[in-house]
């Protein structure tokens, strides 16, 4: 069923740019507007519900990386790499900090 809403144009614009930051049209973000205000859509439900279903995921406990293809490995490694120079530097920039 369509229904036609009016508002001043300063209050569509911002409609337009909330739904574009989330992308949805302006539609999607009224429904969800007005199904959260009817309380069909409670928003702390959601999370907890995303949240117990994150928790079943096991960070770290991937494969071995002499069990991955060369190209995975190599790339595990870089990222290993990078993390590692990133976290030096910032060590490095704490220190400098602290020195007067």
């Amino acid at each position: 069923m369509a229904v036609s809403v009016r508002m001043e144009p300063l209050l569509e614009r911002e409609l337009e740019l909330a739904a574009k930051r989330q992308g949805v049209t302006k539609s999607q973000f009224i429904i969800a507007a007005v199904e959260r205000a009817l309380g069909r859509k409670d928003p702390a439900q959601l999370y907890h519900q995303v949240m117990e279903e994150a928790a079943q995921y096991r960070v770290g406990e991937g494969v071995a990386d002499a069990d991955l293809p060369a190209h995975q490995s190599a790339l595990r490694e870089s990222l290993r790499e990078r993390y590692a120079q990133q976290q030096d530097d910032y060590a490095a920039y704490l220190a400098q900090r602290g020195k007067p």
